[in-house]
């Protein structure tokens, strides 16, 4: 893996024992500030942005099962830590990242009782900052359980958040705008607009063998809401010795927000040694008619994952230059009730009408792989006792990504998904996959963290209301405000597998149930919704004899460098794209329920070339309510001069292709 290090030594400038006073640590450009200090007992924390208070003093600490990490605190020793690198990613919107912050490491020693030491580090980006908690081993803290996380977020006043609810089932909720005070309790990330210079999104990066963090609220203050084990217990404390970070992204506009690689600096580097084998792609697969019925997944006439079938789509993969095809329904376990029985799904054992080794060989001499499904009904257990067989078996035939499933609301013995418990399973299937060189795509997971930089074979995780919805939701589908929201909120922590590139609006088994947006809009998908690992999720025959197709032929998955030219929250948002190693530019364009007209300057391009930009637009008569097909396609030569006018129409969107001549 390639990396590259532009001041990239760590600066220890000092240790210094605080015994009374308050500690602060600001941000490289001066402009943040974090101070933390004790009162009567309770460590507490703020945030300022110059003389503006961004987040008020704030509680830190645990209850304990036996007995609190609070309340009974005083100040000990400091030590400072600064750092300045470039890092590079062997995929990414960027290729190379900048990580420079600022930090403290502050000790906080029980007065009395125990006398135990816990320890917080703080660090201050000039993009946000975070902080995360440590447990030193020592007499009264060695293995124990953590009841409730008293980490507050004092917000100084009533901010409107972008949130779904706590318990939405696998996060697949529509994101909604309320005053905090209104809200009840949320899943991270938390998205928000405090006034007009002012923009924060508060996450979990870097969720390691720790519950996922949700959020109760008393008034406009956030506190920390762990998801818990069957018996209440928030997190078993054992080897791993410090929380997730708590990140709190902070900018000046909505586009700050998008640009920030904050969740990515705060986890740890690469462990894949090699990476060469992590390749972005496009693909198609077996999926968009078993979501509207058509095919079905289990055995039977309108089996979908059979061996002519699947030769189908890797001709048309082949012919159209995507590099895989997924297959969804080729393995034993489909035809009982298997969301109550998972634990009868096979992972290696496939349907008699699916040739498994000789699709990977007639799928290999046309330059496609197949891309392996394993939905487990939950039953992750099962899934983890044939894991290390499956993926030895996938390695071996060429197999080199895995989709993984988890619908039910439960895992093994009754845990949740986003407990400690499910984060962990999640952990081990992408460290078993690193193993056996395979890329993963989960569905149902964890809200992820950033932790991509770390295990860069996760290529790509749903943890959000997807594509999927427009075949099946009774209630007509996603909003077509829905992806002018996802990437200030759910998009802050990773990939999104959102399966764009649907061409064809029927729907025979929910009449009425669509996207609910213009062809052009779903174009711009494969811009603004990023992924390195991108669907074309409509079924094959419906991209035949489309001139609109040759745009997801085109459009890369990894990109040099991402800029963010127009964003409002829930109304519209522009991206645009660098391909990676080229001086190609991409731009996706997408608006809500209204029509917009909107001016984008292309300054961004290189002043000493010109380039023929290929634009896919709504044509004149498009709304998504009514005729969302038209599409005008038109080229021109422009340069960084250049001055384009863009009209979205009602649910529509606009893509453009930049081919520097």
């Amino acid at each position: 893996m390639k990396k590259w290090f532009v001041l990239a030594c760590m600066c220890l400038t000092m240790s210094t024992v605080a015994l009374a006073g308050n500690v602060k640590v600001s941000s490289p450009d001066g402009a943040l500030t974090v101070t933390i200090g004790v009162d009567g007992g309770q460590a507490w924390y703020q945030v300022t942005r110059g003389r503006e208070v961004i987040i008020d003093r704030s509680e830190l600490g645990f209850v304990l099962k036996d007995g609190d990490l609070k309340g009974n605190f005083k100040m000990g020793k400091a030590v400072r830590n600064s750092l300045d690198e470039l890092w590079g990613q062997p995929w990414g919107e960027d290729a190379v990242v900048l990580n420079h912050y600022n930090e403290v490491k502050v000790s906080l020693h029980e007065k009395s009782g125990s006398k135990r030491r816990l320890d917080v580090t703080f660090r201050a980006f000039d993009d946000g900052v975070a902080f995360r908690y440590e447990y030193p081993r020592q007499p009264g803290l060695q293995d124990f359980v953590i009841m409730d996380e008293v980490t507050q977020f004092a917000l100084p006043s009533d901010a409107q958040a972008w949130s779904i609810p706590a318990l939405t089932a696998y996060y697949e909720g529509i994101y909604t705008r309320e005053p905090v005070s209104r809200k009840g309790n949320m899943a991270g990330p938390v998205t928000l607009e405090v006034s007009d210079s002012l923009y924060m999104a508060i996450m979990d990066a870097n969720l390691t063998d720790y519950s996922t963090m949700n959020f109760s609220h008393e008034g406009t203050t956030l506190k920390a809401d762990l998801v818990p084990w069957q018996n209440g217990d928030r997190v078993r404390v054992g080897d791993t010795r410090v929380s997730p970070w708590r990140a709190i992204i902070i900018g000046r506009t909505a586009a700050d927000i998008l640009l920030s690689r904050m969740p990515l600096n705060l986890n740890e580097p690469c462990k894949i040694l090699d990476t060469s084998w992590v390749k972005p792609t496009k693909y198609v697969g077996i999926w968009w008619a078993l979501q509207k019925q058509r095919w079905t997944w289990s055995q039977g006439e309108r089996h979908g994952a059979t061996t002519a079938n699947t030769k189908r789509y890797i001709d048309f993969a082949s012919r159209h230059g995507l590099g895989g095809v997924l297959v969804e329904g080729w393995n034993y376990g489909w035809d009982t009730d298997w969301t109550r029985h998972g634990d009868g799904f096979s992972f290696t054992r496939a349907y008699p009408d699916y040739d498994l080794e000789g699709l990977c060989r007639y799928a290999a001499e046309r330059g496609v792989r197949i891309i392996a499904h394993n939905e487990t009904g939950g039953a992750a257990q099962n899934y983890e006792n044939q894991m290390e067989d499956a993926f030895a078996l996938y390695e071996s035939l060429g197999i080199n990504t895995v989709k993984t499933g988890y619908v039910n609301s439960h895992f093994y013995n009754g845990e949740l998904q986003h407990s400690q418990w499910g984060v962990q399973h999640f952990r081990k299937v992408i460290e078993t996959a690193a193993r056996h060189h395979l890329m993963i795509v989960n569905h149902e997971g964890a809200m992820p963290s950033g932790i991509q930089r770390t295990w860069p074979n996760l290529i790509a995780t749903e943890s959000m209301r997807g594509q999927e919805y427009n075949a099946f939701d009774r209630r007509g589908g996603n909003p077509p405000y829905h992806e002018c929201i996802l990437p200030f909120t759910r998009g802050l922590g990773g990939p999104m597998d959102f399966t764009p590139g649907i061409f064809e609006y029927r729907n025979d088994s929910v009449p009425g149930t669509r996207p609910q947006t213009t062809l052009a809009h779903q174009l711009a998908e494969y811009v603004v919704i990023y992924s390195p690992g991108h669907m074309a999720a409509d079924q094959i025959e419906n991209y035949e004899h489309q001139p609109a197709f040759k745009f997801i032929e085109d459009v890369p998955t990894d990109w040099q460098r991402t800029l963010v030219p127009h964003a409002a929250i829930g109304q519209y948002v522009t991206y645009a794209r660098q391909q990676r190693g080229t001086d190609n530019w991409y731009i996706g364009s997408v608006t809500d329920a209204t029509a917009r007209d909107l001016t984008l300057s292309l300054d961004f391009l290189d002043k000493d070339k010109r380039y023929m930009a290929i634009i896919y637009e709504d044509g004149p008569e498009a709304d998504y309510r009514t005729n969302p097909y038209p599409m005008t396609i038109r080229r021109l030569d422009v340069d960084h001069t250049t001055v384009l006018n863009l009209h979205l129409a009602p649910g529509g969107g606009t893509a453009i292709q930049l081919l520097a001549q």
